[in-house]
């Protein structure tokens, strides 16, 4: 891609008098260098120098630009904190990156809100200010590469290009075959957020301990009254998860080297005693109901005790595979020998709940509103859902919302047969009959159908699982990583065949800056020449850029253009 307009290369020793002048291709360089450079020395074990390589990162204008770019770019950017401010211009954001600095620094407390869990409770939220929010995005970056150089290889959570598909990988590469591990102890910390021990981790999380400090002990206000932040890491936070990983890191690790010290090697290897965690949940097979019970648990408790944490003693059991456990929202079950992953009765129970809410909340809604609202929830469940055995549970929750859509539109002409009612809401798409949709007026002139998301006609996919020893921060990975990276946007974007061949024709990286497009970046599709001047709809008129790029351009402060055929 070829870019024209004013030079923004200018240099990074001081804050650039315009946001839109960054050099962000320079700025991201520069961090992923020290961040390389951190990585390596946690490898080796050279403490002393992996403190002052993220004491350097922190003070570098680069570092601070990134970390304000990422607080303003992403879904919490206009949600404010107990100051209300937010950093909606250019101009704030340009100063934003002049006030973070250590000394001085005092974190304002957090503004507590809940949010709706799927089993009907509210999960608590800690919402810092928009300043807080960059200096911790600013020390992650000095973090992470600490984080990934030292989590057990079967972490899934909260990690570079890691999934819950990953996860389930690990689980099914552990216990599909005959003779795998046959039970496995489901492990449920409760309320891990809130109990983190303060004083372990500012022992042991290697970062500034003052700042860290100042962090844990800000307290929150909720309905006008000040609380007191004793225990635990508020999650809402976004350096949060990373520091539950770090309390969490060594549990496979130290697990297997416990469990090889009193049973050697070889007898070790034999339990088939393995590790998958997802953030604060994780399972662990056994060849043993009793090596599981009598060993590995009481290890674990001890393990978590020290962290200020402990197990649940509901949700904590040892389980049987023929029995089955649920995982991350799957059953894991073998029935004669094979094993079964499907979406599990709970998950399925509790989408279903929120989709009929939807449709009993919107009764006088027009038909293609509700499509519009439903569309997004129904693809969601069935993407996620893919990696799995899930065919059976689609045509049974196609069942029920196909029964609740027929319902609401019987409902709403109540003097009408039920013939009439089919014809108007419900029309024949190939071979399907019964198709929810209502026919529009295409942006060509034309008419098309816009119709409700077919659960059914999602196609399953096994996913490849990722190589746990992979390190984002290694250069040996490199190629490694951006296979992944493209791999997955694709994935993410396979449903708009346009955007996948931009994708593609850009190798993946921003028509402005040149520098990757992610999923944590996110991208906005710009037209050369503007619609409102006649600008086509064509592949040919269009680029993929970052929403931050994306503005630049829209202030005017850059063109972008087609590099022109060889």
């Amino acid at each position: 891609m070829k870019v024209s307009g004013r030079k923004t290369g200018s240099a990074l020793s001081h804050a650039p008098e315009n946001w839109y002048a960054v050099d962000w291709r320079r700025v991201e360089r520069n961090v992923r260098g020290m961040q390389i450079r951190i990585a390596k020395a946690t490898r080796e074990g050279k403490w002393r120098r992996v403190k002052a390589l993220q004491r350097m990162l922190t003070r570098t204008l680069s570092a601070k630009l990134y970390a304000v770019r990422r607080v303003t770019q992403n879904q919490g950017a206009r949600t404010a904190g107990v100051d209300r401010e937010l950093w909606d211009s250019p101009e704030s954001r340009r100063l934003a990156v002049d006030r973070l600095k250590r000394r001085g620094y005092k974190p304002l407390p957090l503004r507590r809100v809940f949010i709706p869990k799927a089993n009907g409770k509210e999960r608590p939220l800690g919402i810092p200010t928009l300043h807080d929010r960059a200096m911790q995005a600013l020390h992650l970056l000095a973090l992470e590469p600490v984080a990934e150089s030292t989590s057990d290889p079967n972490s899934y959570g909260f990690r570079s290009h890691r999934s819950t598909a990953d996860a389930m990988g690990q689980i099914r590469v552990c216990m599909s075959k005959g003779g795998s591990a046959q039970w496995v102890l489901e492990a449920d910390i409760q309320g891990c957020f809130d109990h983190i021990d303060h004083d372990w981790l500012e022992r042991n999380v290697l970062m500034d301990t003052a700042i860290l400090r100042k962090w844990l002990r800000a307290g929150l206000i909720y309905e006008g009254q000040f609380q007191a932040t004793k225990a635990g890491t508020p999650q809402g936070g976004i350096i949060s998860p990373t520091l539950a990983n770090v309390t969490l890191n060594g549990l496979e690790r130290e697990l297997d080297g416990h469990l090889r010290a009193k049973f050697g090697v070889g007898k070790a290897k034999k339990l088939k005693v393995h590790v998958v965690r997802y953030a604060d949940d994780f399972v662990i097979t056994g060849v043993s109901q009793e090596i599981l019970v009598s060993e590995v648990r009481p290890w674990i408790e001890t393990f978590l005790a020290v962290r200020g944490l402990q197990l649940s003693e509901e949700k904590t059991r040892v389980t049987h595979i023929d029995q089955g456990f649920d995982f991350l929202g799957w059953n894991f079950r073998k029935y004669s020998g094979k094993m079964l992953i499907q979406p599990s009765k709970k998950n399925a129970q509790a989408f279903y709940r929120k989709v009929a809410e939807t449709i009993s909340g919107n009764k006088a809604a027009k038909q293609a509103d509700l499509i519009r609202l439903l569309n997004p929830l129904l693809r969601g469940w069935a993407e996620y859902h893919r990696c799995v055995s899930a065919k059976k549970a689609y045509s049974r929750m196609e069942y029920l919302v196909f029964q609740k859509l027929w319902r609401w539109s019987k409902r709403r002409h109540p003097n009408k047969g039920s013939d009439w009612v089919r014809r108007k809401y419900f029309h024949s798409v190939n071979a399907r009959n019964w198709v929810f949709g209502v026919s529009m007026v295409a942006e060509d002139g034309g008419r098309r159908l816009l119709e409700l998301y077919s659960l059914s006609g999602t196609a399953i996919k096994y996913p490849t699982k990722i190589k746990g020893e992979y390190n984002p921060f290694d250069p040996a990975w490199e190629q490694y990583g951006e296979e992944l990276r493209q791999e997955r946007m694709l994935h993410s974007m396979r449903h708009q065949k346009q955007l996948v061949k931009l994708f593609m024709s850009q190798s993946g990286l921003c028509a402005l800056c040149n520098c990757a497009l992610t999923q944590e970046t996110r991208w906005h599709d710009h037209h050369l020449v503007y619609r409102m001047h006649g600008g086509a709809d064509a592949l040919s008129n269009r680029v993929l850029l970052h929403p931050h790029c994306h503005q630049k351009v829209h202030a005017g402060t850059l063109a972008v253009t087609k590099p022109v055929p060889q």
